[in-house]
């Protein structure tokens, strides 16, 4: 009997060695910063947040939309002369002096690099022409881009105000734009070429001094993948960060406003980066031939006796040449679909009209539609095809 006791308990061990290995879904605890975010870079969907739609002043994070809009619209070989604004703003700062030129190209390195509050104030000026008109840009592609709730004053994150409030944005937003500049903008090769050099050098355009800026975004060496990213810190808006990590075919975005902090954005960084690499993956949820019904067709020529038949329509889920649909998912998490179809469709009915819809929803967001589309054409009722049945049915007498 003793024999059989450890036996039971060996084969026990063997069946719970060979279950497979569970995947921690629980959120990260103990982030530092009042807010903070984890976005799937492709789809901008939040995977992760803390109070990320609460408004809050973001600093030098700004200068990412800055960055994007120069590049954009700007033009990198023309020079630039400082203004009185620029060579007034406060440290962090180039330290231009008035009428001093500058190569815009250089100025965004020195923005991006060093973030230098004076750099910001004239590349907005080279580009728009004012700073004002500079931060009108600004709003109309934080609109553009879905941004809920998001206003900007300064190139630079420096404390602002206008008539429409205070500069701010918020941790869900910011990730948005930083979606925006590494994968969606035209010039986002531009963007991450700039934010990954690890020095720049550059002169004025008198050749009379030289400026050497080091990247200080410390993430870049932190983790494998790590693609991007800005730091920002004012006294009102605390630490901030935003930062960007592609690996093993996925894209992830964590921003952090309103840290205590110097170090500790570091640590949150890594451990939200870590927190999407452990539970989320690419599943295709794409369900072929879910749908084949027939609908009712009012009206429509039919098989069958006169005066009792009924004709239907065949519909099926148009694809559109789909083979699949990728989500970035957790193991615990399920998709489900919706299906829009009319109850009875009326004559005329034409093949291949679209009729309704399929759509995926994934925590109740939608994530894609796909048509519902007829796979036969039926005829309405008309007079030759009302006589033509009538002398069929006479036919046999």
């Amino acid at each position: 009997m003793k024999g059989w006791k450890y036996l039971a308990v060996f084969a026990a061990a063997v069946l719970f060695l060979l279950q497979p290995a569970s995947v921690s879904a629980e959120e990260p605890k103990e982030i530092q910063a009042r807010a903070a975010c984890l976005m799937d870079g492709d789809s901008g969907r939040v995977l992760y947040g803390k109070e990320e739609a609460v408004p809050l002043p973001m600093a030098s994070t700004t200068k990412i939309m800055t960055c994007i809009l120069v590049l954009e619209k700007g033009d990198l070989t023309a020079v630039t002369a400082a203004s009185q604004k620029a060579a007034s703003q406060p440290k962090v700062h180039l330290g231009v002096t008035k009428g001093e030129g500058f190569l815009v190209q250089d100025l965004l390195y020195s923005l991006m690099l060093e973030s230098h509050n004076d750099s910001a104030v004239m590349l907005a000026e080279a580009t728009a022409g004012s700073v004002e008109k500079f931060a009108e840009w600004m709003n109309e592609k934080a609109d553009e881009l879905g941004c809920e709730d998001t206003h900007f004053v300064t190139p630079n994150g420096l404390d602002g105000s206008d008539a429409q409030g205070d500069h701010h944005t918020t941790a869900a937003d910011l990730a948005l734009i930083m979606k925006y500049c590494i994968q969606d903008s035209p010039k986002s090769a531009e963007f991450l070429e700039i934010t990954r050099t690890p020095s720049y050098t550059f002169w004025n355009t008198k050749k009379t001094r030289v400026f050497e800026c080091t990247n200080h975004n410390s993430f870049l060496n932190m983790m494998d993948g790590a693609l991007s990213g800005k730091t920002g810190f004012t006294s009102k808006a605390g630490y901030c960060y935003v930062g960007a990590l592609q690996k093993d075919g996925r894209t992830f975005i964590v921003t952090l406003l309103s840290g205590n902090k110097k170090e500790e954005k570091w640590a949150d960084t890594t451990k939200l980066m870590n927190y999407g690499l452990a539970n989320y993956s690419y599943r295709d949820v794409f369900r072929e031939g879910e749908l084949s019904t027939c609908i009712p067709v009012e009206d429509g020529q039919y098989d069958g006796a006169l005066g009792s038949g009924t004709q239907t329509a065949e519909c099926v889920v148009d694809s559109g040449g789909s083979q699949g649909l990728e989500v970035l998912m957790r193991q615990d998490e399920a998709v489900t679909t919706k299906f829009t179809v009319p109850e009875k469709l009326t004559a005329p009915v034409e093949k291949g009209e679209t009729v309704g819809t399929k759509t995926y929803y994934l925590n109740g967001k939608e994530l894609a539609s796909y048509h519902i589309i007829t796979q036969e054409s039926v005829k309405k009722i008309d007079f030759p095809w009302c006589l033509r049945r009538v002398m069929q049915e006479l036919a046999p007498f």
